[in-house]
């Protein structure tokens, strides 16, 4: 098999990256190690910055999402007893963000491909890029016992932080720095209305809880727990009770309880590998950072890095602009960056930690609460982040 850009992995980044390059000319191939089933049962977030947004309209995936999807203009904090609801739209001259599920994006841009009839390989095992430093790279690829090859021009690494991609760069070419925060995020879905318009991000003495919301009927809630706490201990009524005691009463009255369709308990953590290039195959997406879900910037980071490749190797192959290749680990990990920044900024200002917080960080916390919910200039900074800074021009 031949085809321009191989890509590794069959999520969100992969897809539209696919999606993008196909509508570019550009042939592409996508080669998955999981079913279409299991990539669609994956729940993760769902609040899309006003960038991703426009992405995925440009790469023509964005009927469903501009007819189902909410808008939110805001977004409200809770610190210290205290609501203050954040006007996105008024601070930031207009730009909102999307409330559309994760996994909606993902069954968009898989029917898109399908109906584009480009190649697509799932449950394929053994995926294994090869002369990834030298003139003609290729994989290989095992699917229903065949061993097959695919040779290429480049390889888009998006299969995550546990795929084949950046475990097939030589060690000690990547170096990697790491966050690890000492609790989780216990999350339950259910089909209830949502408490509010608007997403709550509540500290609490017992803990951050976020509601949040995947439709006008479908909520997701999350409360803080010890990274030790296993999810059967948490009944849905402890939890919902739970929840309750960490919002301000007059949310807590209003809140619609019910069973739930999915719960677990997620770590938190950041992480960022450079560079994010090795020859000719370029990792995108969890495959070289992580982010703590605080600040809504996992899917949207790897957005950020499609957006960056996709424009590149339109130059690549519409002008044979080859040196702007070197240019995507610089851009992409300058966004990736300021991504992480906010996320550890928001993780650090709503979050307990117990015994890892001396008493000066403490004082540092509660200022910083103090300062960015009265400060025009605070409340600006956070929401400039939280909609999504301005992508850089690829030139």
């Amino acid at each position: 098999m031949n085809t321009q850009v191989a890509i590794i992995g069959a999520g969100p980044s992969g897809l539209l990256l696919g999606q993008l390059l196909h509508n570019a000319g550009i042939q592409t191939l996508i080669v998955e190690r999981q079913t279409p089933e299991y990539v669609l049962g994956r729940i993760r977030a769902g609040v899309l910055e006003q960038g991703t947004v426009d992405l995925l309209r440009e790469a023509g995936v964005g009927a469903r999402m501009d007819r189902e999807g909410l808008v939110h203009e805001g977004v409200e904090l809770v610190l210290g007893g205290r609501r203050q609801r954040l006007d996105l739209k008024a601070l930031t001259g207009g730009k909102t963000v999307m409330v559309y599920g994760q996994t909606e994006v993902t069954r968009d841009l898989m029917q898109a491909r399908e109906a584009a009839g480009a190649p697509i390989i799932y449950s394929a095992s053994n995926v294994q890029p090869h002369e990834l430093k030298g003139e003609r790279p290729y994989l290989t690829f095992e699917k229903d016992g065949q061993l097959h090859r695919v040779d290429c021009d480049y390889i888009a690494g998006c299969d995550g932080f546990h795929g084949v991609s950046r475990q097939s760069i030589p060690e000690g070419v990547l170096k990697e720095y790491e966050r690890v925060y000492p609790f989780g995020w216990l999350g339950l879905l259910s089909d209830t209305p949502p408490v509010n318009h608007e997403l709550i991000y509540a500290n609490h003495a017992r803990g951050f809880a976020l509601c949040s919301q995947r439709s006008e009927t479908r909520s997701r809630y999350y409360v803080q727990v010890p990274l030790e706490d296993r999810v059967e201990a948490w009944s849905d009524e402890r939890f919902w009770t739970e929840l309750k005691a960490r919002l301000p009463e007059a949310v807590a009255r209003d809140l619609v309880t019910g069973p739930s369709l999915e719960k677990s308990i997620a770590p938190l953590r950041s992480l960022v590998v450079e560079p994010m290039q090795y020859g000719h195959l370029f990792l995108v997406g969890d495959a070289a950072h992580i982010v703590p879900p605080t600040g809504a910037k996992g899917l949207n980071l790897a957005a950020s890095d499609v957006n960056y490749l996709y424009r590149i190797l339109l130059k690549v192959y519409r002008e044979g602009r080859t040196d702007l290749l070197e240019q995507y680990s610089p851009l992409a990990l300058r966004r990736v960056w300021k991504g992480e920044r906010f996320s550890w900024f928001m993780t650090q200002l709503l979050h307990d930690f117990g015994d890892q917080m001396d008493d000066w960080d403490r004082k540092m916390q509660e200022a910083d609460r103090e300062y960015f919910l009265t400060s025009p200039a605070g409340l600006l900074n956070i929401a400039e982040n939280y909609v999504g800074l301005p992508y850089e021009a690829v030139e």
